[in-house]
């Protein structure tokens, strides 16, 4: 949707096939950070979603069993974004308000009910088949983005390794509408917490907060699912054994790959079929939105004849490098300090989460990391 919102605006006919019958309203990513709103913002959409979200300057990391914390500020960044803040609103707002803009767009075709299925490239094109509840179709088109997900088809039909690994445990979401932060003084809406039994990890969205826990993959999906399970759980945050309603349950497998190469020649991977992290920082989709929008500044470039296609090198080696060397390599180290355990391990955690926060220089470096700031500063200084 950003990357077909982005081609729109520049003037790029585009073609947008979705497999589904309209926007998925599900429970995905929820975690828009700095400059990724600052790209909602040149499109126009960063105030509807700033409306609909909210606004979270602070994020903490505490540890369960002590009232202590380490709270880490963005407006310390007001100096360089109009947005020192993560905007906690869920993914499907997003997709659905691109999706309005789209369906009136002269210059954009939106497709429900299109699975692409397969694709054929030439020196011209490529030619994209899709299925519909009917009948085949296909398109032409000068370039395709396959934004299919961590199951692209496309990325499987071209053969692309998708190198990494997947963790042994499952992680299990639960939402709630019970007011967490009563057991919990001084909880903001993003709280990273630690336990020898377990870390948790705590966002407020608009309409619940999300529970994000990890589970043993010998432990099956019905148990997982069962409110022996979820009661287990929030007795362990709250204290109560007071059955807790929950709103969602949620299991999914963690991955962290990285597609062998973004580009065969016409065709560009995106998002989760380009990439996949753990969720501990919230970088899945703002890294997703900021392949497409590095990707369509390049497609306008040559299909406006400024530059030839060789600039799409540029993005697989710019976005690829990024995602290997930053995003995964941050995601596990922010999952392996959820994961000390013993007394030994978190005091190692505090001292580090001492040490950085404690530092006017390290504290701001690491707001710049973890806000994305870094890593798309980095791939601009990639040639």
């Amino acid at each position: 949707m950003v990357a077909a919102t982005c081609l729109c605006r520049q003037g790029i006919d585009v073609i947008l096939l979705e497999a589904l019958p309209g926007c998925a309203r599900d429970l995905r990513a929820s975690t828009f950070h700095p400059p990724t709103l600052e790209m909602l913002a040149e499109l126009g959409v960063a105030d509807a979603m700033i409306e609909q979200g909210l606004i979270s300057p602070v994020y903490q990391y505490r540890e369960r069993q002590s009232p202590d914390f380490f709270a880490f500020d963005l407006t310390e960044l007001s100096d360089m974004t109009e947005f020192p803040y993560r905007l906690q609103c869920e993914q499907y707002k997003l997709t659905r308000h691109l999706s309005e803009i789209l369906s009136v767009e002269p210059r954009a075709k939106l497709l429900f009910s299109h699975r692409a299925m397969r694709f054929e490239q030439d020196d011209g094109g490529v030619t994209v088949y899709a299925e519909t509840p009917r009948s085949s179709e296909n398109f032409r088109a000068d370039y395709v983005i396959a934004a299919d997900g961590a199951n692209s088809i496309i990325r499987n039909l071209a053969q692309i390794e998708f190198e990494g690994f997947t963790y042994p445990e499952k992680f299990v979401t639960l939402s709630t509408h019970y007011p967490l932060e009563k057991h919990y003084e001084g909880l903001v809406n993003v709280n990273y917490i630690a336990d020898p039994d377990g870390w948790v990890l705590l966002l407020r969205t608009p309409a619940v907060w999300r529970v994000l826990v990890p589970a043993a993959d010998s432990h099956g999906d019905a148990y997982l699912r069962s409110d022996t399970f979820k009661d287990r759980v929030f007795q362990g945050l709250t204290g109560t054994r007071d059955g807790i309603k929950t709103e969602h349950r949620t299991i999914y497998p963690v991955h962290q790959r990285v597609a062998r190469t973004y580009r065969m020649r016409r065709m560009l991977l995106a998002g989760d079929a380009a990439h996949l992290n753990n969720p501990l920082g919230g970088f899945g989709m703002n890294s997703g939105i900021h392949d497409a929008w590095n990707l369509a500044e390049k497609l306008v470039a040559i299909l406006g004849n400024d530059a030839d296609d060789s600039l799409l090198d540029l993005y697989d080696k710019q976005r690829r490098t990024i995602t290997r060397d930053f995003i995964q390599t941050q995601s596990i180290k922010n999952k392996e300090m959820m994961e000390q355990s013993g007394e030994e391990g978190l005091r190692q955690r505090r001292v580090e989460m001492r040490r950085i926060h404690d530092d006017d220089r390290l504290r701001r470096e690491y707001l710049l990391a973890q806000a994305l700031f870094t890593s798309l500063g980095d791939a601009s200084r990639i040639s």
